[in-house]
């Protein structure tokens, strides 16, 4: 952080005109003070320089690809969450009227909720409501239409319809959310992203990544792949900003090495037979007492 009380980095890049090297050497100082030494540092040679488009990531050692392991991109897809335009209209609280529920879906708005979910979402009831509104309003009956046009003029005059996003919509109340994702993650911390298996349907705000699968994927393939993410993404994958900020762009996320989908469904086969196991177990113990009597 070389400016006092700012939040920031910054490179410098010391060369000699017309000097050819066989690559660069990179370190990291903590302090003005340690800009100093120009000496040292870690060699990186040429062909990686030109491909890599993050200088911290250049001074971490090269992670070799494990046998058989591919990206998670060639599984799944990975998408920001929706932008509303305006939280404050669009993030249900502060309207004063009524709004029907068909137009209000409960949806992730902080990332404190998966970090406190983590490792799994089931109950939506604490998470706040979003109103999703279609294109087309005629597709809503006329008892909700009149209360959806009551909001809309209250909208309106909140400024909703004139922000950025609201005029580069088809329509500017359009806000309908991307449909769940199965798996949601945390995307910018000081700690490891939180990988969340998604079973309430909530919809996400663009505080987080949604994962979707390219093809259908079984339940306990999705619950294993999450829990997989959960314990071994580290920091290290990330962007890395001022103070230890790490960011996970989604294509970031997509270049993350997970076993191969044969691995992923045999592990969790074996995750399946032994709850169902344990099920039993515990039925065995429920009946053995009325057995006795």
């Amino acid at each position: 952080m070389p400016f006092a009380g700012t939040t920031s980095t910054a490179a410098i890049t010391c060369f000699r005109v017309g000097n050819t090297e066989t690559g660069m050497r990179f370190r990291a100082v903590t302090s003005v003070d340690g800009l100093a030494d120009l000496h040292g540092g870690v060699q990186v040679r040429p062909a990686r320089l030109e491909t890599s488009s993050r200088r911290s990531t250049l001074l971490r050692p090269i992670q070799s690809k494990p046998d058989g392991y591919v990206e998670l991109g060639e599984l799944c897809r990975v998408h920001r969450g929706q932008v509303t335009g305006c939280n404050r209209a669009w993030i249900a609280g502060i309207y004063p009227g009524e709004l029907p529920d068909s137009v209000l879906k409960p949806v992730v708005t902080r990332a404190r909720e998966l970090f406190e979910a983590s490792p799994v979402l089931e109950d939506a009831s604490a998470l706040r409501r979003v109103v999703s509104l279609p294109f087309d309003l005629d597709e809503l009956d006329t008892g909700a239409l009149v209360d959806v046009e009551r909001f809309l003029d209250w909208a309106n005059r909140l400024g909703a319809d004139r922000t950025y996003v609201a005029r580069h919509r088809r329509t500017w109340w359009s806000s309908s959310l991307k449909d769940p994702a199965p798996i949601l993650c945390t995307y910018m911390a000081r700690r490891r992203p939180a990988f969340v298996r998604n079973l309430c349907g909530a919809r996400h705000l663009n505080i987080a990544h949604g994962i979707y699968p390219r093809n259908a994927l079984a339940p306990s393939l999705l619950d294993f792949l999450s829990a997989w993410l959960q314990r071994n993404v580290s920091l290290s994958a990330g962007r890395v900003y001022a103070g230890g900020l790490t960011k996970f762009e989604p294509r970031e996320v997509e270049r993350i090495l997970v076993p191969p989908l044969e691995e992923l469904h045999e592990r969790a086969t074996t995750l399946d037979i032994g709850r169902t196991d344990a099920r039993r177990r515990q039925r065995s113990r429920v009946l053995s007492p009325m057995a006795a009597d």
